[in-house]
């Protein structure tokens, strides 16, 4: 990618024509669009290990899932007896965030709602997404500040895809805790009550294609707040820690080269969802005036 659009010299951060900013270091170099505030890139030693986002497999890298995580039952919610729709992952991924601040290693990303996003979310609010550097890891923290007269419901999580190049069949995911890997089964966007066990007491899973027939693995009920992300042949990994986030999932399309390691804050609705955003599994409340901070972190070693 070409960097030299423009530098700026208090910062020596690169800023594209395009609206993406990179942030590097020693050790690794980030780029980051402004359109859903969502990385583009991660090089390390020049290898890249994101998903590319080719179009005719799945256009997406990074995305930042708010204000929901996943499907609602019929795309929509209901509020103080107001319905309003609400399409998967919300609509963050989609907006165009304000770059806030940025140094060498570091870029704050800002969300605000408006009239337009009240729409479909009727809650005012703050969303900043800031992306730290500490030498070959990526802080990715997610700030909502709740502007509302009242209580916020929201969750917000990460879709983060890495590349695979040989195929996802030569990967593990390394639990740090011994795992009874039940993955809720999904019927389109929502949640069925039934699971399927893909692992007994176990801290690996090896990666198979035949998974993601349907869509996800979605964990309910992990132990581990962290994983790793190992090439078992080379023995390469890529660890990713994710304290507070109550829900995880892995995810691909069909013999795609990439897999998606999520740590979320909510859940798709279940079935027979009744629509009540208030009483809806997994949502976060932030009252009044509240700060809600969530951060993963994206070792490269």
């Amino acid at each position: 990618m070409e960097l030299n659009n423009t530098v700026d010299k208090e910062s020596g951060t690169y800023k594209t024509a395009d609206n993406k900013v990179t942030i590097s270091n020693n050790d690794i170099s980030v780029t980051v669009s402004s359109k859903g505030a969502e990385m583009k890139s991660v090089t390390k030693n020049g290898k890249e290990m994101l998903w590319s986002g080719e179009p005719n497999v799945w256009a997406g890298q990074a995305p930042v899932l708010f204000p929901i995580c996943g499907g609602l039952r019929d795309d929509k919610f209901v509020y103080e007896g107001k319905e309003y729709t609400l399409f998967k992952h919300g609509y963050a991924r989609m907006s165009e965030f304000e770059l806030e601040s940025h140094s060498a290693e570091k870029a704050v990303f800002l969300l605000k709602s408006d009239e337009e996003s009240r729409k479909n979310y009727p809650f005012d609010y703050e969303f900043r997404i800031i992306y730290t550097l500490n030498g070959p890891t990526v802080d990715v923290e997610y700030n909502i500040k709740n502007l509302s007269d009242g209580a916020m419901y929201f969750s917000v999580g990460a879709h983060e895809g890495y590349a695979c190049p040989e195929g996802i069949e030569e990967y593990s995911i390394i639990f740090e805790e011994n795992e009874n890997l039940d993955s809720s089964i999904l019927n389109g966007n929502l949640l069925e009550y039934n699971t399927l066990n893909v692992g007994k007491e176990t801290k690996e899973l090896p990666l198979k294609y035949e998974y993601f027939a349907i869509d996800a693995l979605v964990f309910l009920n992990l132990k581990s707040k962290s994983v790793k992300l190992r090439n078992r042949k080379t023995g390469q990994e890529i660890y990713v820690a994710f304290d507070g986030f109550d829900y995880f999932l892995l995810w691909t399309k069909p013999n795609a080269p990439y897999i998606c390691i999520e740590p979320w804050c909510g859940i798709p609705d279940f079935v027979d969802s009744d629509y009540d955003i208030t009483r809806k599994k997994g949502i976060i409340r932030l009252d009044k005036d509240g700060v809600c901070v969530k951060k993963h972190s994206i070792n490269f070693n």
